[in-house]
């Protein structure tokens, strides 16, 4: 049995409407002030609020905006009842969150309808985060423990080496060993570090909360930057002389760390799928809103089918290019956008060049 929270000061009205409820079936709980209904919602936590708006002690925008500060209770459906039915109202108890806006006097059909809309909808959100959250635990599940197996294998051989022969290895020969021991615990950490990251980005991306966390912040000359991040990358590849930059100024609304670890998957990539010798060009222009990074490069390509089926866990072609990684660092970067608000765009002709198109929110106090 789903509970119905009814706040409505009017005696009369209060009791019809519960006692239609409870002829459908519904628990019903009554508050005849506002301040009783933040208090029994945040106690009880009813499955649905119908709250009235003008209130002798507090009203119900008084009402809801409290509920909305409160993680817990601010995700149950909430519907106003109200004499004012002006479009300024009703846009003004949508912005604060409110599910549903119904005048009274309304038909008990017109309320029944919308209590069963905002159920249906409120379940069907649940059932998708549900299956997306599953989803995500199955794809840790089944993709973690291999992408895992080699860099740790290569830890366990190169240690194994090192103490079975400790007294018949070379100084040169114990280095060596050591990079690979390095080489590969640095790709394990960059591995679990990225798929901690595109957990804590699907988590966010059905959470507002965690979704505020982690899109705050901004980043004042985030063109520089960006350049300071290029030319790192590029020489860490030894192909500083292929990097060209061509950046406007600009200040973002994202911050600095979520910032690097955009431009670094991106550019990265344009190193890692290209040949030496051919140029990873890095542009970028202003739109009215946003800051949009162009990333060009001349290597292998995509065709339209692997961008259009862009996901996690997937390196295209892998079978025929022996490259390491998750396969992680286009999906990380694309919901990294997308929850601050920007995007990905993708062109790409095989065997010739690829464009990728990052799209940021400059900030709010961004001069130009």
């Amino acid at each position: 049995m789903k509970t119905i929270l009814v706040i409505e000061d009017e005696q009369m009205i209060r009791e019809s409407i519960s006692d239609l409820l409870q002829i459908e079936g519904f628990g019903v709980m009554n508050a005849d002030l506002g301040t009783k209904g933040i208090q029994m919602a945040q106690e009880y936590l009813p499955d649905l609020i119908l709250c009235d708006v003008n209130m002798p002690d507090v009203d119900g925008y008084h009402v809801l905006s409290t509920l909305q500060q409160n993680p817990i209770v601010k995700t149950i459906p909430f519907i106003f009842l109200t004499a004012r039915g002006t479009k300024t109202d009703l846009r003004h108890g949508m912005n604060l969150g409110a599910d549903d806006y119904l005048v009274k006097p309304c038909t008990a059909e017109e309320l029944l309808e919308a209590i069963a809309s905002r159920f249906a909808r409120h379940d069907l959100f649940r059932t998708q985060s549900q299956q997306q959250l599953e989803a995500l635990r199955n794809n840790i599940a089944l993709f973690l423990p291999h992408e895992l197996h080699t860099p740790l294998n290569g830890i366990l051989l190169f240690s194994e080496i090192l103490m079975g022969e400790y007294e018949s290895i070379s100084r040169s020969e114990i280095l060596e060993i050591a990079e690979g021991i390095h080489s590969s615990a640095d790709r394990l950490y960059r591995l679990i570090q990225n798929f901690l990251c595109y957990a804590q980005l699907e988590i966010a991306a059905h959470d507002p909360d965690r979704r505020a966390v982690l899109c705050a912040g901004e980043t004042f000359g985030g063109e520089a930057q960006i350049a300071e991040i290029a030319a790192r990358l590029a020489l860490q590849a030894d192909r500083s002389a292929d990097l060209s930059l061509k950046l406007q100024k600009a200040n973002l609304r994202m911050s600095g760390t979520r910032l690097q670890k955009t431009m670094e998957e991106l550019i990265g990539n344009a190193f890692k799928f290209s040949q030496p010798g051919t140029v990873v060009e890095i542009s970028s222009y202003l739109t009215e809103q946003n800051f949009v990074v162009q990333i060009a490069d001349s290597g292998r390509g995509m065709t339209s089918e692997q961008i259009a089926s862009l996901g996690a866990y997937m390196q295209f072609d892998r079978r025929f290019y022996e490259q390491q990684g998750s396969g992680l660092g286009l999906i990380i970067a694309k919901r990294m956008l997308e929850l601050h608000g920007g995007g990905l765009a993708i062109e790409s002709a095989v065997g010739q060049q690829t464009t990728v198109q990052a799209t940021i929110p400059l900030a709010v106090n961004d001069e130009r």
